[in-house]
């Protein structure tokens, strides 16, 4: 049972009082490098540092392409570095491609995408992307090529400094399109040289103000879903790279039942009813995923219901919690924020997240942030979810 006393955002041991926290505010001459992709974002960002008086250096990262369809991506396109180097060029900066195509498909698309999935998860590798590769390896690219002393991005998301120097990271003033969420794996040495200029605006005005300055990319559309997957379903994507996930296998129900066969669980998404080939007399939905049985687990809709999971990987934006924390949490990058009661398991490294009300479609491998109020305090991975009973041993 949750018990009554919890730290909550007025309990809570911040390193400061919230309201003391300010935007950085580098002197004016600091050398900032813009990480650059050709879109409206960061485009503004980069043409707002410089009309500040910063020494604006743009980066443009040149990431894994799947040989043969690099046209098909969704970024990254020459398309795309066209855009970014002629934005550049209107800016008076100096523009830098750099290649991390090597790191970029060992950390991110083996890392993360394969590796998640052969292992049954439904792995989020944006949240990879940013912490190893655009805050990794274009971070020191920066810093020791360049002689840039921050990083700014396009990234809709707000940081703040206390007086201490320690960096929080907030929502970003435009709450339909902040993201927060794929940044809540930085680490505060990663923070503490981060700019995110667009995060104090709303979309509309980031765009008016493209227009403003004469910007081509004002009513660029925005760029979604997994930048490698050059245009394909993610299913077709892993069939060509690793067709070792087609393992077909049991599909059970709630009672350990074999109800039907899976192609590979790979194919399959938590929450799922159409594509199961069964014929049950009722509507049933993928409610689990078993990879040490290799077993698809299908179940009602309400048994997609769940209030208790556990969070791996725990990444705290400043001291691990040492006690149960009143929180908001968010499941999914589009999902919204959930009242919570988030306990700190070994010494922190874990989280055991008991939610108000139960939701829908928790996945294991993808991100979950925690947040008091609108800051991040912690952001992991979903590693295990409470199954319904009876659970044959889930």
């Amino acid at each position: 049972m949750t018990p009554t006393r919890l730290l909550t955002p007025a309990t809570y041991p911040w390193p400061g009082p919230p309201e003391q926290a300010r935007p950085p505010q580098p002197p004016r001459g600091t050398r900032i490098a813009v990480g650059m992709s050709g879109g409206v974002d960061s485009s503004v960002a980069a043409a707002y540092l410089v009309r500040q008086g910063y020494d604006v250096v743009g980066i443009m990262l040149r990431l894994w392409s799947e040989p043969g369809r690099e046209a098909e991506n969704r970024c990254c396109t020459l398309e795309a570095e066209d855009l970014a180097r002629f934005i550049a060029r209107q800016l008076g900066i100096p523009f830098h491609v750099v290649d991390v195509r090597a790191v970029f498909y060992r950390q991110v698309v083996e890392g993360s995408f394969f590796q998640g999935y052969l292992q049954g998860q439904t792995p989020n590798p944006c949240l990879t992307c940013n912490r190893r590769i655009r805050w990794g390896a274009m971070l020191a690219y920066a810093r020791e090529q360049l002689g840039a002393a921050y990083l700014a991005t396009g990234h809709y998301a707000r940081v703040r400094v206390w007086p201490s120097g320690v960096v929080g990271l907030r929502r970003g003033v435009d709450a339909a399109k902040d993201q927060s969420y794929v940044l809540a794996l930085l680490t505060q040495a990663q923070l503490q040289r981060t700019l995110l200029p667009v995060g104090e605006w709303t979309k509309p005005q980031v765009r008016a103000m493209a227009r403003e300055w004469g910007l081509p990319v004002a009513s660029r559309p925005d760029s979604q879903d997994l930048c490698f997957l050059a245009g394909d379903d993610y299913r077709e994507f892993l069939r060509r790279h690793r067709p070792q996930v087609e393992q077909p296998g049991p599909i059970l129900d709630l009672r350990g039942r074999q109800v039907g066969t899976h192609r590979g669980l790979a194919f399959y998404t938590i929450g799922q009813r159409r594509g199961l080939g069964l014929s049950l007399g009722q509507p049933v939905y993928v409610v689990a995923k078993d990879p040490a049985r290799n077993a698809l687990i299908v179940g009602p809709g309400e048994a997609l219901a769940r209030r208790v999971f556990w969070v791996t990987q725990v990444n705290w934006l400043w001291e691990p919690a040492t006690a149960a924390v009143r929180a908001r949490v968010k499941i999914r990058y589009r999902a919204a924020l959930a009242p919570a009661a988030v306990y700190p398991e070994d010494g922190g490294r874990r989280l055991r997240v008991e939610l108000d009300e139960p939701l829908r479609g928790i996945t294991p491998g993808q991100g979950a942030v925690v947040y008091l109020d609108d800051w991040v305090l912690a952001g992991g991975l979903i590693q295990r979810v409470a199954h319904p009973q009876p659970d044959f041993g889930l």
